[in-house]
């Protein structure tokens, strides 16, 4: 191993050893005081350590958003004899994924200490996770990449079954861990018959085995179609998208965001190493089945969610409609605007993601979850800046200016109307419009139902996720009023990635 290998895991690489360094000194590190009976306890009197790992967790994470932060203007480097990959295009995305990871175990503090699984070895679990979704970004080789995916999939399979005394939780475990196996065994079927052609593991050299002539595209066009059937399934797009639902619902909300954030961009992330940077010369097979997947994921995902009452399913439901928006950003193959369009889409999406999912947790309390459209009626003559988030995140999810889901929806439509494909966005404009109906009915429950007067709506949590929460909402709208310096970053980074490579 040389210096520059060195330099390029680093990150990873402390990730990695204070994550273990966690796991094993959380056992010794004693309760702050002994508990008083009769006297709630605080963190301190949860199971051993917890305190200490959360903490050193945060600072860790804050480490890397802005180790990743000053990376984003490096030039593309392969290291560990091209094993690795690190590129802008995977530093900035990096940074969102640690960033959005901080954020979601701020939020879901409060959660996890009223249910009793505020523990060591779920902020380890997630830690992992997100590891794996790190080594992902950055994977220049098949065997990178799928070690990445399955170090990101396996610890969310043990977060959905942690709640492991209620049936629901267990049930959407099962779903996810039987449904992600068999995706995992698509995804790498494809991978082995890239391998069986081309006789490389290596991204470089099996795109420049694809492009020429004499390989046996029979069995290349086989392989892709196993290959984007399972990257569709770590999407979430239609018709791969069953497990969303089940496991949105059935998990514990705090889990919910953890899968429903981060996840997505290291989903897009192996969506662009393998059909952008390794089989773009077979563009002709894989774009027809993206337009395919875009339009139906918009229409089930849209459709669907009208008919949903339970709130984590309605956003599950929505989530498909957005992967289905990301889709449609990579028809347009031969422009980095819509590649750049696409990458500024699934970040603010994410960023939306967090702020729908962490009012959520905050208006969970006790005894009592946070996830129907009853639990939020008359939010506004309670909570009435509660209700303004709720009300921006519903805006940016349906593309409302002017926040900045809607700089996200113009980005990408302009990029397919650019690309020749009118009567694509025609669809998508009009899936839109569907979506805004359930969107606005949940705008329309917090600001003129009355309060639920069995359950009215209570805000937990602490002062600091509170105030994340504002930031986050004031981003929205403020990327949303001012959305060119993200736009012109996912810009750059995708060009010098591209030029790069």
């Amino acid at each position: 191993m040389q210096a520059f290998d060195l330099y390029a895991i680093l990150p990873e690489l402390v990730l990695l050893v204070v994550t273990c360094f966690l796991l094993v000194a959380s056992v010794y590190v004693p309760e702050r005081q002994p508990a008083t009976p009769g006297v709630e306890q605080d963190i301190f009197h949860t199971p051993r350590g917890v305190g200490f790992v959360y903490f050193f967790s945060i600072i860790l994470l804050a480490y890397l958003v802005f180790a990743f932060v000053g990376r984003i203007g490096d030039v593309s480097v392969l290291a560990l004899n091209g094993l690795f990959q690190s590129d802008p295009f995977s530093n900035l995305l990096k940074a969102c994924s640690c960033g959005a990871v901080l954020v979601s175990l701020v939020y879901s503090k409060q959660y996890l200490m009223d249910r009793s699984m505020f523990r060591p070895d779920f902020i380890v679990l997630v830690l992992l996770a997100l590891l794996g979704q790190l080594v992902l970004m950055s994977g220049a080789n098949l065997l990178t990449l799928y070690l990445g995916l399955e170090l990101m999939a396996l610890p969310t399979y043990a977060l959905v079954a942690l709640r492991h005394s209620n049936e629901r939780s267990v049930e959407a475990a099962i779903k996810y861990f039987v449904l992600g196996a068999l995706a995992s065994g698509f995804l790498l079927y494809g991978m082995s018959m890239l391998y069986g052609v081309t006789g490389s593991l290596d991204l470089v050299e099996i795109f420049k085995t694809v492009a020429d002539p004499r390989v046996n595209h029979l069995v290349m066009a086989f392989g892709l179609v196993f290959i984007v059937a399972g990257l569709s399934f770590k999407l979430g797009v239609a018709p791969f998208h069953m497990w969303v639902p089940d496991v949105y619902q059935g998990a514990p909300t705090a889990v919910t965001l953890i899968i429903a954030a981060a996840p997505k961009l290291a989903a897009f992330a192996l969506m662009f190493r393998l059909l952008v940077n390794t089989l773009l010369p077979l563009l002709g097979d894989w774009q027809p089945m993206l337009v395919l997947l875009a339009i139906l994921s918009l229409l089930v995902g849209n459709i669907t969610a009208i008919a949903q009452t339970n709130l984590k399913r309605m956003l599950a439901y929505s989530a498909i409609a957005q992967m289905g928006f990301v889709l449609l950003g990579m028809l347009s193959v031969f422009d980095d605007h819509a590649f750049s369009a696409s990458m500024f889409y699934m970040v603010t999406y994410v960023l939306t993601t967090l702020g729908s999912f962490g009012l959520l947790l905050l208006l969970s309390r006790k005894g009592h979850d946070c996830e129907t459209l009853d639990d939020i009626k008359g939010l506004n003559k309670t909570h009435p800046w509660f209700a303004f988030i709720g009300l921006v995140m519903m805006f940016s999810l349906a593309g409302i200016p002017p926040t900045v889901g809607f700089a996200g929806k113009l980005g990408v439509l302009e990029a397919l109307v650019d690309a020749g494909h009118t009567f694509i966005a025609v669809i998508a404009v009009i899936a839109s419009l569907i979506g805004a109906f359930y969107y606005l009915r949940v705008v329309k429950v917090m600001y003129f139902d009355e309060p639920n007067a069995k359950h009215p709506p209570q805000i937990s949590g602490s002062g600091f996720a509170k105030s994340l929460l504002g930031l986050n909402a004031i981003l929205v709208l403020a990327l949303g009023v001012l959305p060119s310096g993200l736009m012109s970053l996912c810009l750059d980074a995708m060009r010098r990635t591209l030029l790069g490579n």
